[in-house]
């Protein structure tokens, strides 16, 4: 018996109803917890400045933790971020699997924090471009994609001796993949909240360390 290739349009199928019964199978508490991981129902619901300019958004993740330091301790490491500048905070090794260039730094860097609204900044020698779209000192900044569908903004809250950092993603979803939605959701996701936890604990111990260094050399 002669055995019928799915061919592209088959696959595509079975990939679609095999991510659909993945998707459909998720808690929404547990999905609730991916998207918004250390975020209070408050900062969840929080409009930060920049959110304005997107309309038909598809998917918002709000993720936040507490650092014991100042926002002004907190602001250099957020600034010289990127891809070829100091790196992300975060798995270095995952990030260079899609030829990011991420080298996270381990120090302040001063060549890198004369950052500009409307400067751009590549993803990768070879990838888009995110720009910076908001910059408040000490409070917001905000990066957008040159196609304008991903907007990343941090929120620095300062409560007590305490700050909170919040990273929002606003996203617009291609319009009818319903294929790339349910990768998405599937695969990136969870994957994102590996990854940005990851950096904003390695922002929460960096910016630590430096508060600490500052008041030692008082």
């Amino acid at each position: 018996m002669k055995r019928r290739s799915l061919g592209v349009l088959g696959v595509a199928g079975v990939a679609l109803v095999a991510g659909a019964l993945v998707a459909a199978m998720y808690p929404r508490g547990l999905r609730r917890r991916w998207l918004h991981w250390g975020a209070t129902a408050e900062e969840v619901a929080r409009r930060i400045p920049g959110e304005e300019a997107m309309d038909e958004v598809d998917l918002v993740t709000t993720r936040a933790v507490s650092i014991d330091a100042a926002p002004g301790h907190i602001w250099p490491w957020l600034v010289q971020m990127g891809s070829g500048r100091g790196g992300a905070y975060s798995y270095d090794w995952i990030e260079n699997l899609f030829g990011l260039d991420m080298h996270s730094a381990d120090e302040i860097q001063p060549e890198l924090q004369a950052l500009m609204v409307g400067d751009e900044l590549p993803l990768g020698p070879k990838g888009p471009a995110m720009r910076v779209a908001v910059l408040r000192r000490n409070e917001v900044l905000g990066f957008r994609s040159v196609d304008g569908h991903w907007l990343w903004l941090f929120a620095l809250h300062p409560e007590g001796a305490t700050t909170r950092l919040i990273s929002r993603n606003v996203i617009i979803m291609p319009r009818g993949s319903r294929v790339g939605h349910l990768a998405w959701r599937v695969v990136m996701e969870p994957g994102s909240l590996v990854m940005e936890r990851k950096m904003l604990l390695g922002i929460k111990s960096r910016a630590e360390r430096t508060a600490a260094a500052s008041v030692l050399a008082v």
